[in-house]
């Protein structure tokens, strides 16, 4: 089990993170909130990267505008979350996770992201140099910025059912990055790793976790 903490950011906003883990874990990632805030689940995942070695550090973005703020996996959750994303911001929360990583010890660090999370690691891998390595789950909106040119390696994962993430969308980032791993899983939706979603896949979910841990141990 983890901890609440408080960090400050560059600019002098404090917020709450969920951090697991040793303090001098050999390897060690930012882990980046879905839209529903820090729910179970992200410090789930926090948790399991703990007890596979890892430093895990998850920044409440939503602290910018509401703190402390865990919404329901429901349409009206969804419709909340999006509204707080917009009032957070990009570069707010680019800001917050960079100052998340300064938390830990490693000189490599990595990032794993969710949903909102996976668009974030891959803006980080593109506009901060803070990351050595790059995951993202089913990051809506990444082909729209796949022309942006990474700074650390990266790895992206999608669910080939996801109607918010269409086949035509995938390829794109792949005639784009044709450097860049790509996995799509057949029959999974979008939040397919999520164990409290009605979409959860448990047979994506595990190889997904496994290519990232494998991803994360070739580059950290």
């Amino acid at each position: 089990m983890g901890a609440v903490v408080t960090v400050t950011a560059a600019d002098g906003h404090t917020f709450s993170a969920y951090r697991a883990g040793r303090p001098y874990a050999a390897r060690s990632v930012v882990v980046v909130q879905e839209i529903f805030g820090i729910t179970p689940y992200i410090r789930a995942v926090c948790d399991s990267l703990a007890e596979a070695g890892y430093q895990a550090i998850a920044p409440a973005l939503f602290d910018r505008v509401r703190r402390d703020t865990i919404l329901p996996y429901d349409s009206n959750g969804v419709q909340e979350g999006l509204k707080l994303r917009a009032e957070v911001g990009e570069e707010n929360a680019l800001r917050d996770l960079t100052a998340a990583a300064g938390c830990l010890t490693t000189e490599k660090k990595g990032i794993i992201g969710f949903c909102w999370g996976g668009k974030l690691a891959w803006e980080a891998a593109c506009h901060t140099t803070t990351f050595s390595a790059a995951v993202a789950w089913y990051g809506g909106g990444i082909a729209a910025t796949r022309n942006q040119t990474p700074n650390c390696p990266v790895q992206l994962h999608f669910g080939a059912e996801d109607a918010h993430i269409p086949a035509n969308d995938v390829d794109a980032i792949r005639a784009a990055h044709e450097d860049i791993e790509i996995f799509t899983y057949e029959g999974a939706d979008h939040g397919f790793g999520c164990t409290d979603r009605p979409s959860y896949d448990e047979a994506a979910a595990t190889l997904a976790m496994q290519r990232s841990l494998s991803f994360f141990e070739h580059w950290l």
